[in-house]
């Protein structure tokens, strides 16, 4: 049978790597399973690429995994301009993306890890039916932060993105294993899940590595919500949403803060957690050995979960 996403995604000679042109910007992407079995979209987290995915999708081989590079990360096209980069971004380049893609193909599902789960969660709450499904994986609505914050949020924003700006320097070539070390020094990620998506967010040029992300994406953005707007946004969620949480994961939407967050708002920890878990109407919540990147290491768990989820 025919492709129905070969308008949107051009393949290309290496393997299963696809492009996508939207109107405001150009993505890249990997692409596994037949064109005739259910489409799942994959969204990564912040500093990742499409190849977190390539795992999990080794157990998905009942599904078609169509797994993007946001802007700026992987071969993506980095964003126009010198300006700050904001979250909120990433909900346009979703809702572009999705409504090319069911112009082509139903799309069964949606995957998100980190960063992209918190993309998820947000425009799912607005646009629950783009989708029959929503799976976030360690994340599970947008954070926040108090409103007393906002001033030296912007503050240190803008004296972050001037510091860059006057400090740009010839690019300059990167020890693949050096960054590989690095990154698992950093992160506690093993060490060949570090080397498969560092190898995408690096560019061999002239028998060198150079960085391609945008370094605009280690810089702070000059606003983030508060309480209040996330519960806003959030409250009424009539998707079909999925929850997975790793045992040794990150505190899920700044869970761990036990500052204020809001006059009306004074609960931390599982309190707010379970806060947050009352705003969706059709709720499924999993905790799996792990860390933050499980859908990487314990991918046949996690596969297990959302197949039982998707049936």
């Amino acid at each position: 049978m025919s492709d129905p996403l070969a308008p949107l995604c051009q393949p290309s000679s290496d393997g299963n790597e696809v492009m996508l042109s939207l109107p405001h910007i150009r993505l890249s992407g990997r692409l596994w399973g037949e064109a005739d079995k259910p489409l799942l979209l994959a969204l990564h987290g912040w500093l990742d690429n499409a190849n977190s995915f390539a795992p999990l999708a080794e157990h998905l081989s009942e599904y078609r995994l169509l797994a993007i590079d946001w802007p700026g990360h992987g071969a993506s096209q980095h964003r126009p301009g010198g300006y700050p980069l904001h979250w909120i971004d990433y909900l346009y380049d979703l809702e572009l993306l999705i409504d090319a893609i069911v112009r082509h193909q139903p799309l069964h599902g949606v995957i998100g890890h980190s960063l992209g789960g918190i993309v998820a969660s947000a425009y799912s709450a607005a646009f629950a039916e783009k989708a029959k499904h929503w799976i976030v994986i360690e994340a599970l609505a947008p954070l926040f932060e108090a409103p007393a914050k906002s001033k030296l949020r912007l503050r240190r924003s803008f004296d972050a993105h001037q510091r860059a700006a006057m400090s740009q320097l010839a690019p300059k070539p990167v020890m693949l294993d050096a960054a590989v070390r690095a990154r698992h020094k950093l992160t506690g990620l093993d060490m060949p899940w570090c080397r498969l998506i560092l190898e995408r967010n690096l560019q061999l040029t002239d028998g060198h590595y150079y960085w391609r992300s945008d370094p605009r994406l280690k810089l702070d953005s000059p606003m983030r919500l508060d309480f209040d707007h996330v519960s806003g946004l959030m409250q009424g969620h009539a998707g079909k949403v999925l929850v997975i949480r790793g045992k040794e994961g990150y505190p899920l939407m700044g869970y761990h803060q036990t500052e204020k967050v809001s006059e009306a708002h004074d609960t931390a920890g599982e309190d707010l957690c379970e806060t947050a878990a009352s705003w969706y109407q059709d709720l499924t919540q999993v905790t799996l050995e792990g860390d933050h990147h499980l859908h990487m290491g314990n991918s046949l768990e996690v596969a297990a979960a959302i197949k039982a989820f998707l049936a």
